[in-house]
């Protein structure tokens, strides 16, 4: 399961990219991205919700990252990076279905995949944070 649900995050994590980046339409971007991955059900609604739920509380997690990274405004923040916390974030704080160290091992594992050389230990570094007062 836990492989499945690291394909739905990486799923998300494009999508929100991609909204992010060019602010194409994150329906259609993440539906083009579950049919290209054959990604079976149970994970794509699980992608579909994580960003349904990152979509609708965006500002507040915006501010929860501001809060524990104040010497990074979000605009200076590579996007990988933002959007990495954007997940971590609403998995914790947000739909609370997930354990938190599962939370931050996951955007780890992201950032380590997607970002850069120094990525992993930013996200560690403000995910410890916010979980410190979750």
């Amino acid at each position: 399961m836990a492989g499945v649900r690291r394909k739905a995050r990486i799923i998300a994590l494009q999508t929100l990219f991609e909204v992010d980046s060019v602010d194409h339409n994150p329906e259609p971007t993440l539906e083009r991205l579950i049919a290209e991955s054959d990604l079976p059900e149970e994970p794509a609604s699980f992608a579909r919700e994580l960003i349904q739920d990152v979509l609708n509380s965006k500002n507040s997690i915006d501010a929860v990252i501001r809060t524990h990274a104040p010497a990074w405004p979000l605009s200076q923040m590579a996007v990988v990076d933002r959007n990495i916390l954007r997940i971590a974030i609403c998995e914790i704080m947000v739909e609370g279905k997930v354990p938190v160290k599962v939370a931050i091992n996951e955007a780890i594992e992201l950032a380590k995949m997607f970002g850069s050389d120094t990525s992993h230990k930013f996200i560690n570094g403000v995910l410890g944070s916010v979980s410190a007062k979750a």
